[in-house]
């Protein structure tokens, strides 16, 4: 989840959870049985069934062997020099082209068959696969499975780097800000002037330490060009009239101060490092939670599956992006915290995975489900006061993007332009037996010999790259120009009841 904590003055707002931390103003997962005496020469010793008594040595079955089996290959003869009777161990002697053993006047020859692979068949019986049960064995398909990845070369399984360094950074992170909100409250967690529902520190604090806070980026409108001061609470408030400094609020050496009355005042706030620090922060333990749940299962498969640069590249991009989309529609006195984007931009490489492995799916219809229904379900509860849906979104999107561009081609796609089944990420050989040469080692055999259908799914890729790129760039133009505003864009982040739209807003005093 992406936090998403409301800060600027105004009246207070509780928000639980992706999550927007509640603010303190509104600036604001058997029998025995005895057995004939065998003799390897294929004679056995009987007993005498006729005689008053049985020879001691020789005991009379009481049973049978539980080694037999109806699939046992068993004879029965009366010759001395023949295979043993029911029971006994039957002649296994090889007599076919170049074997030692001595043939006897009954035996069985064995004739050597070469199977249709040109490979030695040592069965005793040959007889081909026919009827239901040969068609049903044909046919059946070993598929991927719901949880598993389907793209070619996730089989291999190198250490998570990735998940785990950031996991502990997160964690480390988080108990820093425990720390620091006890010192400067006197709780490890914010209960005054309101309990964080989140269970972690106040608003301030998560401010404070690098969530993500228009006022502190770039100059807000309804803050430098009002006519009345807008105030802000202190990190360490725990009253409603501790009131701070915008400077004070936004710490790392501080920002210029509002002068208010004057919407292009120079210098303004430019802290831009907020659009990466919070995806390392977490407004509390259930924030925190549900997010290294995530991490440490779906995202820690899809890292060992593509490798680690490729995760990051993803991980990193789409969490920026998710708070780029946030700063441009999310009300601008909303602090927003949590690595939701970027698991959001895993979740888009597990649905890629998906299309990618459509075919060698045993029902990829119902794991499409499975997906779409995790999907809205996240992108519904990110509609709840609290919780950032923009990050979610953005963080989606990138990781579609990103996916398509950094991944290997479709299975299907991939086998048509000389593939195999065990090829990684790595490039395709045009000759389909390993893989092309790096771009690095070799740019001119990187390209060399590749197939129409290859170029025109790297152009494909080239257009998704550069579509994202220039999605960013706008954004971003955007964000610290502000000459574009989006009147109904709130509503994906927010459901129209009880003014939860309105939450993190900040009343225009301009004029």
């Amino acid at each position: 989840m992406a936090s998403n904590n409301h800060y600027y003055s105004g009246n207070q707002h509780n928000d639980p959870s992706s999550y927007n931390a509640p603010s303190s103003q509104q600036p604001y997962q058997y029998g025995n049985y005895s057995s004939t005496d065998q003799h390897l020469g294929g004679h056995q010793t009987p007993y005498d069934a006729g005689a008053s008594g049985i020879h001691a040595q020789h005991p009379k079955p009481t049973g049978p062997s539980p080694f037999d089996s109806v699939f046992d290959d068993n004879y029965a003869t009366n010759s001395t020099n023949s295979l043993p009777q029911r029971g006994g161990y039957p002649d296994t002697t090889y007599y076919g082209q170049g074997g030692s053993g001595t043939r006897l006047n009954d035996d069985i020859p064995l004739q050597d068959r070469q199977g249709k692979t040109g490979d030695m068949n040592d069965h005793i019986y040959d007889a081909p696969e026919t009827g239901t049960a040969g068609e049903s064995r044909k046919k059946k398909k070993k598929g991927v499975r719901v949880g598993e990845l389907g793209m070619l070369g996730s089989g291999k399984k190198g250490i998570p780097w990735v998940c785990y360094v950031f996991s502990l950074v997160q964690i480390g992170v988080f108990i820093g800000s425990l720390i620091k909100n006890g010192i400067l409250t006197g709780s490890p967690i914010m209960i005054k002037p309101q309990i964080n529902p989140m269970i972690g520190p106040s608003t301030g604090v998560l401010i404070n330490m690098g969530a993500r806070y228009v006022p502190c980026m770039h100059n807000v409108k309804e803050i430098q060009g009002s006519k009345i001061p807008v105030q802000f609470l202190c990190p360490n408030a725990t009253k409603d009239s501790q009131i701070c400094p915008l400077s004070d609020v936004c710490g790392f050496g501080g920002v210029p101060n509002p002068t208010f009355n004057n919407a292009n005042q120079s210098p303004q706030p430019n802290q831009w490092f907020r659009f990466i620090v919070p995806m390392f922060m977490h407004a509390g333990l259930i924030h925190i939670g549900f997010n290294l749940l995530l991490q440490l299962t779906l995202a820690k498969e899809m890292e060992q599956a593509i490798g680690s640069i490729r995760f990051f590249l993803v991980y990193i991009s789409a969490g920026i992006f998710g708070f780029v989309m946030g700063g441009n529609f999310a009300a601008p006195g909303i602090a927003s915290t949590g690595a939701s984007g970027s698991l959001f931009g895993i979740i888009a490489l597990t649905l890629l995975d998906l299309l990618y492995s459509w075919s060698e799916r045993r029902n990829p219809v119902k794991d499409l489900m499975f997906i779409i229904l995790d999907i809205v379900i996240s992108f519904v509860l990110g509609l709840l006061p609290g919780l950032d849906n923009f990050s979610h979104i953005g963080g989606f999107l990138m990781g579609l993007a990103l996916g398509v561009c950094i991944l290997h081609s479709p299975n299907a796609l991939r086998r048509k332009i000389g593939g195999s089944d065990n090829t990684s990420y790595s490039a395709v050989s045009p000759s389909g037996d390993g893989t092309a040469p790096g771009f690095l080692k070799s740019p001119i055999g990187f390209f060399k010999g590749r197939k129409p259908l290859w170029w025109a799914w790297w152009l494909v890729r080239a257009g998704f790259l550069i579509a994202v790129i220039v999605v960013f760039i706008v954004l971003l133009n955007n964000f610290y120009n502000g000459s574009h505003t989006c009147s109904w864009c709130k509503y994906l982040s927010c459901l129209p009841v009880s003014n939860w739209c309105d939450i993190g807003t900040i009343q225009d005093r301009s004029s």
